[in-house]
Protein backbone atom coordinates (compact mmCIF):
# COMPACT_ATOMS: atom_id res chain seq x y z
CA UNK A 1 0.00 0.00 0.00
CA UNK A 2 1.12 3.55 -0.79
CA UNK A 3 0.55 6.00 2.05
CA UNK A 4 -0.04 9.49 0.60
CA UNK A 5 0.35 12.34 3.11
CA UNK A 6 -0.62 15.93 2.32
CA UNK A 7 0.47 18.31 5.10
CA UNK A 8 -1.25 21.70 5.14
CA UNK A 9 -1.42 24.46 7.73
CA UNK A 10 -4.81 23.42 9.11
CA UNK A 11 -5.22 19.74 8.27
CA UNK A 12 -3.17 16.73 7.26
CA UNK A 13 -4.85 14.47 4.70
CA UNK A 14 -3.77 10.84 4.60
CA UNK A 15 -4.76 8.30 1.97
CA UNK A 16 -3.92 4.64 1.50
CA UNK A 17 -3.72 3.38 -2.10
CA UNK A 18 -3.62 -0.10 -3.57
CA UNK A 19 -2.46 0.73 -7.08
CA UNK A 20 -4.91 3.36 -8.31
CA UNK A 21 -7.61 2.41 -5.81
CA UNK A 22 -8.04 4.60 -2.73
CA UNK A 23 -8.66 2.23 0.17
CA UNK A 24 -8.90 4.70 3.07
CA UNK A 25 -8.59 8.41 3.67
CA UNK A 26 -8.40 10.43 6.87
CA UNK A 27 -8.00 14.03 8.07
CA UNK A 28 -5.83 14.93 11.08
CA UNK A 29 -5.56 18.38 12.66
CA UNK A 30 -2.18 19.98 12.02
CA UNK A 31 -0.25 20.44 15.25
CA UNK A 32 3.34 21.70 15.15
CA UNK A 33 3.87 20.51 18.72
CA UNK A 34 3.23 16.83 18.02
CA UNK A 35 6.17 14.48 17.53
CA UNK A 36 6.57 11.66 15.04
CA UNK A 37 5.66 9.19 17.80
CA UNK A 38 2.44 11.06 18.62
CA UNK A 39 1.35 11.22 14.98
CA UNK A 40 2.23 7.54 14.61
CA UNK A 41 -0.11 6.66 17.47
CA UNK A 42 -2.91 8.64 15.83
CA UNK A 43 -2.30 6.76 12.60
CA UNK A 44 -2.15 3.42 14.44
CA UNK A 45 -5.63 4.03 15.82
CA UNK A 46 -6.97 4.94 12.37
CA UNK A 47 -5.29 1.87 10.83
CA UNK A 48 -6.77 -0.43 13.45
CA UNK A 49 -10.25 1.06 12.96
CA UNK A 50 -9.94 0.32 9.23
CA UNK A 51 -8.69 -3.22 9.87
CA UNK A 52 -5.17 -2.44 8.64
CA UNK A 53 -1.69 -2.84 10.12
CA UNK A 54 1.46 -0.76 9.63
CA UNK A 55 3.28 -3.54 7.69
CA UNK A 56 0.73 -3.02 4.89
CA UNK A 57 2.55 0.22 3.99
CA UNK A 58 5.13 -0.51 1.29
CA UNK A 59 5.83 3.08 0.21
CA UNK A 60 4.97 6.66 1.16
CA UNK A 61 4.74 10.04 -0.57
CA UNK A 62 4.56 13.43 1.13
CA UNK A 63 3.52 16.89 -0.04
CA UNK A 64 3.95 19.58 2.57
CA UNK A 65 3.68 23.34 3.00
CA UNK A 66 4.72 23.07 6.67
CA UNK A 67 8.51 22.42 6.63
CA UNK A 68 8.88 21.48 10.34
CA UNK A 69 6.29 18.72 9.92
CA UNK A 70 7.91 17.43 6.75
CA UNK A 71 10.83 16.23 8.86
CA UNK A 72 8.46 14.81 11.49
CA UNK A 73 6.65 12.67 8.93
CA UNK A 74 9.87 11.60 7.23
CA UNK A 75 11.03 10.22 10.59
CA UNK A 76 7.62 8.64 11.17
CA UNK A 77 7.76 6.83 7.82
CA UNK A 78 11.27 5.59 8.51
CA UNK A 79 10.68 4.44 12.12
CA UNK A 80 7.18 2.99 11.89
CA UNK A 81 6.81 1.91 8.26
CA UNK A 82 10.42 1.19 7.37
CA UNK A 83 10.25 3.25 4.16
CA UNK A 84 11.96 6.39 2.90
CA UNK A 85 9.12 8.61 1.66
CA UNK A 86 9.11 10.48 -1.62
CA UNK A 87 8.86 14.19 -0.71
CA UNK A 88 7.49 16.40 -3.50
CA UNK A 89 9.95 19.19 -4.20
CA UNK A 90 12.86 20.22 -6.42
CA UNK A 91 14.39 17.25 -8.23
CA UNK A 92 11.26 15.07 -8.06
CA UNK A 93 9.89 13.96 -11.40
CA UNK A 94 6.39 15.29 -11.95
CA UNK A 95 5.97 15.00 -15.72
CA UNK A 96 4.79 18.63 -15.74
CA UNK A 97 6.69 21.77 -16.69
CA UNK A 98 6.49 24.45 -14.00
CA UNK A 99 6.34 27.76 -15.89
CA UNK A 100 6.76 29.91 -12.78
CA UNK A 101 9.39 32.63 -12.48
CA UNK A 102 10.78 30.84 -9.43
CA UNK A 103 9.57 27.20 -9.57
CA UNK A 104 10.87 26.41 -6.07
CA UNK A 105 8.32 28.86 -4.65
CA UNK A 106 5.35 26.76 -5.81
CA UNK A 107 3.66 24.85 -2.98
CA UNK A 108 3.82 21.08 -3.31
CA UNK A 109 0.05 20.84 -2.89
CA UNK A 110 -0.53 23.10 -5.89
CA UNK A 111 1.75 20.92 -8.03
CA UNK A 112 -0.15 17.81 -6.92
CA UNK A 113 -3.47 19.49 -7.74
CA UNK A 114 -2.26 20.55 -11.18
CA UNK A 115 -1.00 17.09 -12.06
CA UNK A 116 -4.18 15.39 -10.87
CA UNK A 117 -6.56 17.76 -12.65
CA UNK A 118 -4.69 17.39 -15.95
CA UNK A 119 -4.52 13.60 -15.61
CA UNK A 120 -8.26 13.37 -14.90
CA UNK A 121 -9.71 16.14 -17.09
CA UNK A 122 -7.06 17.37 -19.52
CA UNK A 123 -6.43 21.05 -20.12
CA UNK A 124 -6.81 23.92 -19.95
CA UNK A 125 -7.91 23.51 -16.36
CA UNK A 126 -8.25 25.47 -13.13
CA UNK A 127 -8.08 24.16 -9.57
CA UNK A 128 -9.48 26.21 -6.70
CA UNK A 129 -8.20 24.84 -3.39
CA UNK A 130 -10.17 26.11 -0.38
CA UNK A 131 -7.67 25.64 2.42
CA UNK A 132 -5.97 27.92 4.92
CA UNK A 133 -5.31 30.04 1.84
CA UNK A 134 -7.54 29.94 -1.23
CA UNK A 135 -5.31 29.08 -4.18
CA UNK A 136 -6.18 29.25 -7.88
CA UNK A 137 -3.98 27.11 -10.13
CA UNK A 138 -4.03 27.31 -13.94
CA UNK A 139 -2.91 24.46 -16.20
CA UNK A 140 -2.43 24.94 -19.93
CA UNK A 141 -3.92 22.84 -22.71
CA UNK A 142 -0.47 21.25 -23.06
CA UNK A 143 -0.33 20.29 -19.39
CA UNK A 144 2.00 23.00 -18.10
CA UNK A 145 1.71 24.61 -14.67
CA UNK A 146 1.19 28.29 -15.53
CA UNK A 147 0.65 29.91 -12.13
CA UNK A 148 -2.48 31.42 -10.65
CA UNK A 149 -3.64 33.46 -7.69
CA UNK A 150 -3.49 33.20 -3.91
CA UNK A 151 -6.03 34.80 -1.56
CA UNK A 152 -6.71 34.58 2.19
CA UNK A 153 -8.72 31.51 3.10
CA UNK A 154 -12.23 31.71 4.44
CA UNK A 155 -11.19 30.58 7.92
CA UNK A 156 -8.44 33.21 8.13
CA UNK A 157 -10.92 35.88 7.05
CA UNK A 158 -13.34 34.97 9.83
CA UNK A 159 -10.57 35.06 12.43
CA UNK A 160 -9.25 38.40 11.17
CA UNK A 161 -12.70 40.00 11.22
CA UNK A 162 -13.29 38.96 14.83
CA UNK A 163 -9.77 39.84 15.95
CA UNK A 164 -9.67 43.34 14.48
CA UNK A 165 -13.18 44.55 15.30
CA UNK A 166 -14.38 45.36 18.81
CA UNK A 167 -18.05 44.46 18.42
CA UNK A 168 -18.08 41.60 15.90
CA UNK A 169 -18.00 38.04 17.29
CA UNK A 170 -16.29 34.97 15.88
CA UNK A 171 -19.10 33.20 14.03
CA UNK A 172 -19.76 29.64 12.93
CA UNK A 173 -19.17 29.23 9.23
CA UNK A 174 -22.53 28.12 7.90
CA UNK A 175 -24.49 29.44 4.95
CA UNK A 176 -27.39 31.79 5.86
CA UNK A 177 -30.75 31.45 4.12
CA UNK A 178 -30.62 34.99 2.72
CA UNK A 179 -27.94 37.52 1.86
CA UNK A 180 -29.85 40.15 3.86
CA UNK A 181 -28.83 39.19 7.37
CA UNK A 182 -31.27 40.11 10.15
CA UNK A 183 -28.73 39.71 12.94
CA UNK A 184 -25.03 40.46 13.32
CA UNK A 185 -24.20 36.76 13.04
CA UNK A 186 -26.22 36.13 9.85
CA UNK A 187 -25.01 39.40 8.34
CA UNK A 188 -21.39 38.32 8.93
CA UNK A 189 -22.09 34.87 7.53
CA UNK A 190 -23.67 36.38 4.42
CA UNK A 191 -20.81 38.80 3.87
CA UNK A 192 -18.13 36.16 4.35
CA UNK A 193 -19.65 33.28 2.39
CA UNK A 194 -21.32 35.15 -0.47
CA UNK A 195 -18.34 37.48 -0.62
CA UNK A 196 -16.12 34.47 -1.23
CA UNK A 197 -18.53 33.21 -3.90
CA UNK A 198 -18.16 36.50 -5.76
CA UNK A 199 -14.39 36.50 -5.36
CA UNK A 200 -14.05 32.96 -6.67
CA UNK A 201 -16.32 33.47 -9.66
CA UNK A 202 -14.53 36.66 -10.71
CA UNK A 203 -11.02 35.23 -10.42
CA UNK A 204 -12.04 32.07 -12.29
CA UNK A 205 -13.68 34.21 -15.00
CA UNK A 206 -10.49 36.22 -15.47
CA UNK A 207 -8.26 33.12 -15.52
CA UNK A 208 -10.52 31.47 -18.09
CA UNK A 209 -10.26 34.58 -20.26
CA UNK A 210 -6.47 34.52 -20.06
CA UNK A 211 -6.50 30.81 -20.93
CA UNK A 212 -8.49 31.60 -24.07
CA UNK A 213 -12.02 30.58 -23.12
CA UNK A 214 -13.51 27.71 -21.16
CA UNK A 215 -11.31 25.71 -18.80
CA UNK A 216 -12.56 22.77 -16.74
CA UNK A 217 -12.68 24.01 -13.15
CA UNK A 218 -12.39 21.81 -10.07
CA UNK A 219 -12.94 22.70 -6.41
CA UNK A 220 -11.01 20.96 -3.65
CA UNK A 221 -9.90 21.63 -0.08
CA UNK A 222 -11.50 21.62 3.34
CA UNK A 223 -13.85 24.59 2.81
CA UNK A 224 -14.93 23.68 -0.73
CA UNK A 225 -18.27 22.11 0.14
CA UNK A 226 -19.35 25.28 1.94
CA UNK A 227 -18.87 27.42 -1.17
CA UNK A 228 -19.18 25.25 -4.24
CA UNK A 229 -22.98 24.92 -4.44
CA UNK A 230 -23.38 28.69 -4.82
CA UNK A 231 -20.65 29.05 -7.46
CA UNK A 232 -21.65 28.67 -11.10
CA UNK A 233 -18.07 28.27 -12.29
CA UNK A 234 -17.29 24.75 -11.06
CA UNK A 235 -17.48 21.61 -13.17
CA UNK A 236 -16.39 19.19 -10.44
CA UNK A 237 -15.93 18.90 -6.67
CA UNK A 238 -12.99 16.63 -5.79
CA UNK A 239 -12.02 16.80 -2.08
CA UNK A 240 -9.18 14.27 -2.52
CA UNK A 241 -7.58 15.78 -5.62
CA UNK A 242 -4.26 16.50 -3.87
CA UNK A 243 -3.88 12.91 -2.68
CA UNK A 244 -4.52 11.70 -6.22
CA UNK A 245 -1.78 13.99 -7.48
CA UNK A 246 0.59 12.55 -4.88
CA UNK A 247 -0.23 9.05 -6.05
CA UNK A 248 0.49 9.99 -9.67
CA UNK A 249 3.82 11.63 -8.78
CA UNK A 250 4.85 8.59 -6.76
CA UNK A 251 3.99 6.34 -9.69
CA UNK A 252 5.99 8.48 -12.12
CA UNK A 253 9.03 8.36 -9.88
CA UNK A 254 8.87 4.56 -9.65
CA UNK A 255 8.83 4.04 -13.40
CA UNK A 256 11.13 5.22 -16.15
CA UNK A 257 8.28 6.20 -18.45
CA UNK A 258 7.83 9.94 -17.91
CA UNK A 259 6.43 11.45 -21.08
CA UNK A 260 7.33 15.05 -20.27
CA UNK A 261 10.62 16.42 -18.99
CA UNK A 262 11.11 16.95 -15.26
CA UNK A 263 11.31 20.59 -14.18
CA UNK A 264 14.80 22.02 -13.88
Amino acid sequence: MLLAININNTQIKVGGYDGTDLLVDWRIATDLNKTDDEYAMILRGLFQYAGLEFPAVESAAISSVVPPLTEVFERLCSRYFGVAPLVVGPGVRTGMRILYEHPKEVGADRICNAIAVYEKHGGPAIVVDFGTATTFTAVSAEGDFLGGAIAPGIGISVDALAEHTAQLPRVELSKPKTVIGRSTVTAMQAGIIFGFVGQVEEIVRRIRTELGGHAVTVATGGWAELIVDDCRCFDHLDPLLTLEGLRIIDERNRTADVTRPAPS
